[in-house]
């Protein structure tokens, strides 16, 4: 059984694990961004518990293709608020950022995981990681938020995230994070086109790499517009559907706005496999 070492929690990897979004920022890209309303907020991260979350993946900036960056300082004034409340609840929680400081802010506050979409490139923020002993998310992203989505362009898909993944990691170790604290991201909708996603999907298992968790994060995003035709308010079933694939192709923790109906579909899936889902 294999298990991520998450802070001070051990989460057990024998099933998939639900990580439930929580926006603090004025444009997600799904509408459910809660900058300005801490209160709000705090229910939201409760609402995603009750409703089956494992962990929760807290973000005050938003990396949707486009996005601006966000001031240290405002991703901190967003942040921290919030997680001097949910840190005190005894579950994990992830915090969504690529800033040494807003890292080092996040883990002194609680946070037991950190989310980078720049795959741990900058060696400060390897540094303020690897003296913790939070669990780390390296995810690949072509070029940046801003601009990632005007021509992405790849030779081989997978075989080049997979390289990069594997780079990532090995980053990791030489700074000092283990194996057991790694999880990697294909980063599904950064820098890749529709053709891009559905490759590096049909290859999930591929991502595996020495055994480390893969998570996936494709809730309501374009891909899933784009096949569909729908608004962001109406890709719960695309999501849920791609959620429950990414599960059945071996993705070890799914990110997830619509955490009761994928949590749904998950218990139904284990139930007519013969699987326990605790």
């Amino acid at each position: 059984m294999s298990i991520l070492h998450c802070g001070a929690y051990r989460l057990s990897l024998d099933r998939p694990l639900l990580m439930g979004i929580v926006n603090l920022t004025p444009d997600s890209f799904s509408g459910d961004g809660l900058a300005h309303d801490i209160g709000h907020a705090i229910e939201h991260a409760r609402s995603q518990l009750d409703a089956g979350a494992d962990l929760l993946d807290i973000g005050a900036e938003s990396s949707r293709p486009g996005a601006i960056p966000t001031p240290e300082d405002e991703e901190l004034r967003r942040l921290l608020p919030v997680l001097s409340e949910i840190t005190r609840w005894g579950v994990p929680i992830s915090v969504d950022t690529y800033k040494p400081r807003v890292m080092a802010a996040a883990l002194e506050a609680g946070a037991t995981m950190i989310n980078d979409i720049c795959g741990m490139e900058n060696p400060e923020a390897l540094r303020v990681v690897a003296g913790s002993d939070c669990a780390v998310c390296v995810m690949h992203m072509q070029g940046e938020p801003g601009t990632m989505q005007q021509a992405p362009n790849y030779s081989n898909v997978v075989g080049e995230v997979r390289q990069y993944l594997a780079g990532a990691r090995e980053r990791c170790i030489q700074a000092g994070v283990s194996d057991e604290r790694l999880v990697l991201d294909p980063g599904f909708g950064f820098g890749k086109s529709l053709e891009h996603n559905l490759a590096m999907f049909r290859a999930l298992d591929r991502f595996e790499l020495e055994g480390l968790p893969v998570l996936v994060g494709v809730s309501r995003k374009t891909m899933l517009g784009t096949l569909t035709g729908r608004p962001v308010e109406q890709r719960q079933a695309a999501s849920v559907a791609a959620a429950l694939l990414a599960a059945q192709r071996g993705a070890a923790i799914i990110r997830v706005h619509d955490v009761a109906a994928t949590k749904d579909a998950l218990t139904v899936w284990h139930a007519i496999e013969g699987r326990e889902n605790d």
